[in-house]
């Protein structure tokens, strides 16, 4: 079993950058898949960007975000990261990581959740 808290967030300018860390309990971080997902109001919660276990040579971002956000993470401090560039207004919402041995992948598939963190950005 894992468990997840995502920190950071808050207000941030359009245009501006983050790197918001997700840390991970236990000793056997290097052996979930990790994935970043957002809910934004009124709306279900969608699918941000995956890494696959181990050294995370595997990775995905949704369309809305290729180019401006990457996910990457850090075994020997059990964190998985969001890098953020770029930013704008629709970008604001709740950030969840999320956390699965088996499977990875877009879809809503993940055992373990964080708590969320909201992080808004204003024009």
């Amino acid at each position: 079993q894992v468990q997840l808290v995502e920190s950071g967030g808050g207000l941030v300018q359009a245009g501006g950058s983050l790197r918001l860390p997700c840390a991970a309990s236990g000793r056997t971080f290097s052996t979930y898949h990790m994935a970043w997902f957002r809910q934004h109001p009124g709306k279900e919660r969608e699918f941000v960007a995956y890494i696959t276990w181990r050294s995370g040579e595997g990775t995905a971002h949704t369309d809305s975000v290729k180019g401006r956000f990457t996910i990457s993470r850090d075994n020997a401090k059990n964190t998985v990261y969001r890098e953020m560039n770029s930013l704008t207004c629709e970008d604001t919402a709740v950030y969840y990581c999320a956390a699965d041995r088996n499977d990875y992948g877009p879809r809503n598939i993940y055992d373990y959740w964080g708590q969320g963190t909201q992080g808004t950005v204003s024009s």
